[in-house]
């Protein structure tokens, strides 16, 4: 199955001798794992090549470390509360819907817990329990993965013949396949391995990449009623307004917010920046305008302060990058590439995102699922 290099020369094999795995899937994260599980369901071969030392970096972060995996409400609800990306994921969402999410963690034995607003965390409060569950299935399964090992590009061999061949290289080799899955996520918390490889082989491969903005993430503010409570979190009485500029409130949301030392986070200031994003790029879309000016004011405890134009810190800090592989060059019944056969996309890689509360990994697992049954 692999070209290996050997004395500086590479063998040919992968290209003309070798029988190339069904699957190789490039990216270890919540994407990439769902998308091994579903393809060992449907005895797929299949192989996860993954840049860091271990699979699911990131998804052991996630909301701070105790997983917030996905969200218990009806498929509807949930395209309702995405957004712009929901038409794209709709398809993908309604047949892996969260309760079946929810019913797959449970046939791996993880012990849940369901918060009252319908988000779930597994039962002992660590996202280290979900990624364990993946990794005890895959030994189950004798999934090969390559960890330690980042993809350093994807060559198409055959362009035009079937569904497509292609090489995925790394330093010391190549793996061929049939089908290539890019599961790579965005570009935020590079130190996860989201450094937007599966971006830029897209590009490479003919697909046009949305820029990247942060979403999902804090703003920044001096304000002494902030800063002096930093390290405080506000729970009850947390709450955000987008103000447009002649007052009209255009979003508005009740959660956490917290201080910090650099400004306000929290469920309620993400999901206020990540509104304030994608009403700008709309706004530049339809008319090519200069983003209108926008305000937000921010309740936590007895005190409101308001932000005008307010910044958010830095793409690579946020919980999830806007921007990514445009939607326009992927087919949203299959998840494949619409100009490269063979080529498959799932999570935050592509240019789709959603609010905070379990709504992003759902997204993940869900468009996984889609292109491992597209290709079975």
């Amino acid at each position: 199955m692999y070209g290996l290099r050997h004395g500086g020369e590479r063998r040919r094999e992968s290209r003309d001798g070798a029988r190339p795995v069904k699957l190789a899937i490039v990216g270890g994260g919540a994407a990439g794992m769902f998308a091994a599980a579903i393809a060992t369901e449907r005895r797929m071969p299949c192989i996860i090549i993954e840049r860091k030392a271990r699979l699911g970096s990131k998804v052991l972060m996630t909301a701070n470390g105790r997983c917030n995996f996905t969200k218990d409400i009806a498929a509807e609800k949930f395209l309702a509360d995405v957004g712009p990306a929901a038409d794209f994921a709709a398809d993908a969402v309604r047949e892996c819907p969260p309760r079946q999410i929810i019913s797959f963690f449970r046939s791996l034995g993880v012990p849940l817990r369901r918060m009252a607003d319908g988000r779930m965390f597994p039962a002992d409060g660590k996202a280290a329990t979900i990624v364990h569950a993946f990794g005890d299935l895959f030994r189950e399964r004798e999934v090969p993965i390559l960890t330690n090992c980042p993809a350093k590009g994807i060559e198409r061999v055959r362009p035009g013949e079937g569904r497509g061949r292609f090489l995925v290289r790394t330093a010391s080799f190549d793996i061929a396949a049939e089908n290539v899955l890019l599961a790579t996520g965005g570009v935020s918390y590079p130190k996860t391995g989201s450094v937007g490889d599966g971006q830029n082989f897209a590009k490479t491969l003919g697909h046009s990449i949305v820029p990247y903005r942060p979403g999902l993430i804090g703003l920044e503010t001096g304000d002494p009623r902030v800063t002096r409570l930093a390290g405080r979190r506000f729970e009850e009485d947390g709450r955000t307004k987008v103000l447009a500029e002649d007052g009209r409130v255009l979003f508005e949301y009740r959660g956490e917010v917290d201080c910090e030392r650099f400004g306000v986070s929290g469920a309620a200031v993400y999901n206020a920046q990540r509104f304030i994003e994608h009403h700008r790029r709309q706004n530049r879309l339809e008319h090519g305008e200069t983003p209108e000016k926008l305000s937000v004011e921010v309740w936590f405890g007895r005190d409101r302060i308001r932000l005008e134009n307010p910044k958010p810190r830095p793409v690579k800090e946020a919980i999830v990058t806007i921007g990514g592989v445009s939607l326009d060059g992927i087919n949203p019944r299959t998840m494949e590439s619409k100009s490269c056969p063979g080529l498959y996309f799932a999570g935050e890689v592509m240019d789709m995102d959603g609010p905070t509360g379990g709504y992003n990994l759902t997204l993940a697992f869900s468009t996984a699922a889609k292109a491992v049954h597209s290709i079975g």
